[in-house]
């Protein structure tokens, strides 16, 4: 995770070391994307998710950042972490 003061900032950077630009997310998606998937974590009956689960979950977390996300956010974006 790279934090950046703006958007010019992000071009910027990326210009420098001549390399495209990926999604963005303001600290409150990065919150609220963080607290979707981690919030029961500190549960003591927690258990891993399931892949189902997680899908679910990231289509969940999301459709509620939709009416936040910068235009590169998308599922398959997150979708893709989940098969590292």
């Amino acid at each position: 995770m790279l934090l950046f003061r703006s958007e010019e900032h992000i071009d910027r950077w990326c210009g420098a070391r001549d390399m495209s630009r990926g999604g963005a997310l303001t600290p409150d998606q990065a919150w609220r994307l963080a607290h979707g998937w981690y919030k029961d974590k500190v549960k003591l009956d927690w258990r891993r998710h399931t892949l189902e689960e997680l899908k679910s979950g990231v289509k969940t977390v999301v459709s509620e950042l939709d009416r936040f996300k910068s235009p590169d956010f998308s599922e398959d974006m997150v979708g893709e972490s989940l098969q590292h």
